[in-house]
């Protein structure tokens, strides 16, 4: 090829270099290890809220019962059938809504000594949440 000024220049190949292709790879490798473990603890924190909401919501549908009954429900089950939840919720921490962990009342300190029922209920996991308390400690 010839410029304007006579001299023959040397064409360059149009694409990147090996060295540049792994630059960039090197690069976005960092930028993943870096966001993997933002984006793993923005789950938990989402698990977390979506337990305290359930439970907050089956300690009140408990509450209502207890209330409208004059006694405690016997399972969680009682709840649903009764029409104060569309369903057992899921913990979210465990993936099933079979593993609550149901706290009964005390047969001294119940609406209907005759027939304690569930005072309380809790999440069936052993883990640990991001403040540091036990899930089944809720």
């Amino acid at each position: 090829m010839r410029s304007g000024s006579g001299l023959l220049r040397k064409r360059r190949p149009n694409g990147f270099t090996l060295i540049e292709l792994m630059i960039v790879m090197a690069i976005i490798v960092i930028l993943v290890a870096v966001a993997i473990p933002h984006y793993t603890k923005s789950i938990l924190a989402a698990k977390e809220s979506v337990l305290h909401s359930n439970l907050s919501a089956m300690r009140s549908a408990i509450d209502e019962y207890s209330y409208d009954k004059q006694k405690a429900p016997q399972t969680l089950q009682d709840l649903v059938s009764d029409g104060y939840l569309r369903d057992v919720p899921r913990d979210p921490i465990t993936g099933s809504n079979d593993t609550w962990k149901i706290i009964m009342e005390d047969a001294g300190q119940s609406v209907n000594s005759t027939e304690p029922g569930i005072f309380d209920v809790r999440s069936g996991s052993a883990k640990t949440s991001l403040e540091g308390t036990l899930y089944s400690d809720w």
